[in-house]
């Protein structure tokens, strides 16, 4: 196969994808399965081994993936229903003041998109925005702008949140590697797209609360019943460090630094993500839960209604994985690899470019990352890049998949409506905001490129 040719099969690929989301309405979970069988017999593959590729596919990528995100569900569900958002927000902002509260907010996103998705945690969260922008008599924007960027960026860029586990499975990389790029290279996008976009835009556009919340007595206040906020820290973070003390334990191994011992095999058991999250779930539910009064009926019940979402996004995840697979199985990604080998495109920058091209097309971030991550997996599989490289390429994806959220993005409608902005008011500061992410997190992993 000519490199042309090859060229069209991934364009027609994408054209076609984006053809049955946008105009047929088809959905994402059988699109992505649909491209993946054009993909193979476009590449001459026998019809048996395309349907073996997609068994192999599936299966590879969801017995990681699936009980990653499950229980990320779990764990969110108990946090969210348990009042630790709140928490969090209320701890920080006493702690730096009304006049630091940017400050505090980004580091509420940041920390609350770890286990909760980032619609879930602005719902929960704006209230607190609405009361501060009330007693200050500042734009809305000048707050939740710096919360939104702390929830967009960690929703992409951290594990456990499902886009990176899924770009990270797809491409073959330790989670831990993710997160530990995830933290270094995100919160610096965070506070540039955050506090600093945040206070020039609220500059421009001045909003006010809701006109039902002005009106209500309702005071921004410390609730005791609330869970206190090391407790919630210590809980997000467990996992956390469980994940990356089992990658950096790993790297000593291999590098004789340490010896492989009984303790290293403890450590890399305890720091294997499903032991992590199971431990965090746990936790989570006796101390969040049972320890709070809360029925056992009550956790069955978050704990199913949590895997409702996560149902769908392990699904799209397994179509992603089968598109991998059949570009692996069919030989076009070893030639699409040694194509790029005589190039000076950076693979970086490809994922950054098929995630930005998926995204501003059809809307969906999580589709944009797994669509990207799916065509560059066997590219990388030639290149044989280290782990902290392809760690770089999960984060060069999630910038790619967060460019330019407008009209065909869920995301653009519910900020519009709850910080009551029109279309154009929400395409100065939320699809700004969202741009500022993906080009930053772009500049930043090239820049750590150089370094690993």
């Amino acid at each position: 196969m000519s490199v042309a040719f090859i060229l069209f099969m991934v364009i027609s690929a994408v054209a076609l994808l984006l053809l049955m989301v946008l105009k047929l309405k088809i959905n994402a979970f059988i699109s992505l399965l649909i491209t993946a069988i054009y993909v193979g017999i476009l590449a001459g593959m026998p019809l048996n081994e395309i349907t073996k590729s997609i068994q192999d596919g599936m299966g590879s990528t969801l017995g990681f993936v699936a009980t990653v995100v499950g229980l990320g569900a779990i764990f969110g569900q108990i946090l969210e229903s348990s009042g630790g958002a709140e928490a969090l927000a209320h701890s920080l902002i006493r702690k730096f003041g009304q006049k630091k509260a940017p400050w505090a907010m980004v580091i509420t996103g940041f920390i609350v998109a770890i286990p909760v998705f980032l619609d879930v945690g602005f719902i929960i969260l704006v209230p607190i925005v609405y009361a501060i922008a009330r007693d200050t008599k500042k734009s809305l924007l000048y707050y939740a702008i710096p919360l939104l960027a702390g929830l967009a960026v960690t929703h992409s860029f951290i594990p456990p949140t499902p886009g990176p586990v899924a770009v990270a499975d797809i491409i073959k990389v330790p989670l831990g590697w993710v997160i530990f790029f995830g933290f270094i290279l995100g919160f610096p996008v965070a506070i540039l797209a955050g506090p600093v976009w945040g206070s020039y835009i609220s500059k421009k556009i001045n909003l006010s609360p809701p006109a039902d919340f002005l009106n209500s007595t309702s005071e921004f206040k410390d609730d005791k019943n609330l869970p206190s906020f090391r407790l919630i820290a210590t809980l997000i973070g467990i996992p956390l460090v469980l994940i990356l003390l089992n990658t950096l334990t790993g790297v000593m191994v291999t590098k004789e630094v340490i010896e492989k011992s009984l303790f290293t095999d403890i450590i890399e058991f305890a720091g294997h993500p499903f032991t992590a999250l199971i431990i965090a779930t746990l936790l989570a539910i006796w101390l969040l839960g049972i320890r709070r009064g809360m029925t056992k009926q009550k956790i069955l019940d978050l704990s199913t209604k949590a895997l409702g979402p996560a149902g769908i996004i392990i699904l799209i995840t397994g179509a992603g994985g089968v598109l991998k697979e059949i570009l692996v199985d069919s030989g076009i990604g070893k030639m699409m690899a040694e194509s790029m080998a005589g190039s000076s495109l950076s693979p970086i920058l490809l994922a950054w470019l098929l995630a930005a091209v998926v995204r501003i097309t059809q809307g969906s971030a999580t589709v944009a990352m797994i669509t990207a991550a799916g065509i560059i997996a066997p590219v990388l599989e030639v290149l044989q890049l280290n782990d902290p490289m392809r760690a770089l390429i999960v984060i060069a994806i999630a910038s790619g998949a967060t460019i330019l959220s407008h009209v065909n993005d869920s995301g653009f409608w519910l900020v519009g409506k709850y910080l009551g902005m029109d279309e154009k008011q929400t395409l100065q500061s939320w699809t700004v905001m969202e741009t500022i992410i993906a080009v930053a997190g772009l500049i930043l992993t090239l820049l750590a490129s150089l370094f690993v």
